[in-house]
């Protein structure tokens, strides 16, 4: 449904309503009747309440800005209050003048075919406005459009009274006009009563009733999503505001934290089209998790990284061993407390059953400037590497050798073909002792790299690039 159709359904009711008040007020002042002029103050408030809505549908229908983040749809709401207080101010203006008619001696009203002509017409038109704007009420989730419906569905109901009212004046009591009166005041009243009702509950923020359940049961069917911790739903114009916090297992990557949490807003924009939901992950420890996943977990909370993490079960406890990553230029005083404190955490976490123990690696700087080093030492890595390479049988042959000469030494890399049914494990000790050798063999090297592929995929490399050393 367009906002041109709300516009234009709160327009024609503003047609519809001066109208109306129009010919009520001209049959009251004619017959003197209390009823109708009653009605004729009635269909006035609702011009008036129309103009209202009208203006509010226009303002509310505005997309969120700076100022207005969730949008501007309690502008309706707004509306919808300001319309029940003049509901409830006209009650009290219609109940005045009909006890005032009541306590009189003599009252003249005057029932005529006209007067009854003109309040089944009001009756009429009453019904095809109500149904009018429930249909496009209900179809946008307008607050305002919903108010000026039930006025409409009011105003049946209190013309019927002033029908019945007019028939007793025709039988000969006058007074039955003012008690009529005293019908449409009651009418009235209870319109005002519903719809402040349902107002103030979204000016407060009152949730609409079962939506947070409902929430919770779309978001808590998605796989991944361990538990819904918590809902809370905000009603603004016809969208309902819903913040979801969800629990997620803790070891899952930022990637796919993110894609998951965009995975429950859509499903429930597909289930819920009336809710936009804000969705916040928080980590979970879920009780299948590994305790490698927990090393690792805990570590990166506080800003490390591990690797090497090894379990083994010793009779009835585990041991635990992991080399920790700390920055290379702290002293060996300060990167113990880093690796005991991440012993203190995990022991808690762990328990009691389980050791502990860890090895301090220096995490590099990432950035160095170098250049080639003189070609004595390149020669001197070339021999080197191949002597280091011909002495381990695993090893079928290395190319693309790089030297260079940066601020902390020598940075050797090169590619080492395997086997292609080598085991990974062997291949790792197979570079593991070619860059000892190295090593012990070149003085000064900071930093060697070893790019380990198997030979069916890096023989024709091995044809293009010969065993020589370059530079970046």
């Amino acid at each position: 449904m367009s906002e041109n159709a709300k516009e234009s359904v709160a327009i024609s009711s503003v047609l519809a309503s001066a109208v109306m008040t129009v010919m009520k007020l001209t049959v009251g002042l004619m017959t003197g009747s209390l009823g109708v002029l009653s009605e004729a103050a009635h269909s006035l408030l609702d011009m008036g309440a129309a103009l209202l809505t009208w203006f509010a549908v226009r303002v509310g229908d505005q997309p969120a800005d700076e100022r207005h983040p969730y949008g501007h749809g309690k502008v309706e709401s707004v509306s919808a209050l300001i319309e029940t207080g003049l509901l409830f101010v006209t009650a009290a203006w219609i109940t005045k003048e009909a006890v005032t008619r009541l306590m009189a001696d003599t009252v003249e009203v005057e029932s005529t075919w006209w007067s009854v002509g003109v309040i089944v017409v009001s009756i009429l038109i009453d019904i095809g406005r109500s149904r009018a704007l429930s249909k496009v009420a209900k179809e946008t989730g307008s607050q305002a459009l919903e108010a000026d419906a039930l006025h409409f569905s009011s105003d049946i109901l209190s013309s019927t009274a002033v029908l019945v009212g007019l028939g007793f004046v025709w039988l000969g009591w006058p007074k039955g006009d003012a008690v009529s009166a005293l019908g449409v005041a009651g009418f009235v009243v209870l319109a005002g009563w519903r719809l402040g009702s349902r107002t103030i509950d979204v000016l407060v923020d009152a949730a609409p009733q079962g939506i947070a359940e409902r929430v919770e049961a779309v978001a808590a069917a998605i796989p991944g999503v361990a538990r819904v911790e918590r809902v809370r739903a905000r009603p603004a114009g016809p969208v309902v505001f819903a913040e979801v916090v969800l629990k997620v297992g803790r070891t899952l990557h930022l990637e796919q934290v993110e894609a998951l949490r965009r995975l429950v807003i859509k499903t429930l924009a597909a289930e819920l089209p009336e809710v936009q939901p804000i969705v916040i992950a928080e980590p979970l420890a879920l009780d299948d998790e590994s305790i490698t996943e927990t090393v690792r977990v805990m570590a990166a909370s506080r800003g490390l990284a591990v690797h090497h993490v090894g379990v083994a079960n010793l009779d009835d406890r585990r041991h635990v061993s992991f080399d920790i990553e700390v920055d290379e230029t702290l002293t060996i005083a300060a990167a113990h407390t880093v690796a005991t404190e991440l012993e203190t955490v995990l022991a808690a976490e762990l328990g009691d059953n389980v050791t502990i123990d860890t090895h301090i690696d220096p995490r590099r700087r990432e950035i160095f400037s170098g250049a080639l080093p003189p070609g004595e030492r390149l020669t001197e890595v070339e021999q080197a590497l191949n002597a280091a390479a011909r002495v381990d049988s695993l090893v079928s042959s290395v190319h693309r050798l790089e030297v260079q000469d940066r601020e902390d030494g020598l940075y050797v890399s090169f590619h080492c073909l395997f086997p292609d049914h080598a085991s990974i494990g062997r291949v790792h000790h197979a570079t593991a002792r070619l860059e000892h050798r190295l090593r012990d063999s070149v003085p000064g090297i900071s930093r060697v790299v070893v790019h380990a592929e198997p030979v069916s995929e890096g023989i024709e490399a091995e044809h293009e690039h010969a065993t020589s050393p370059s530079g970046d």
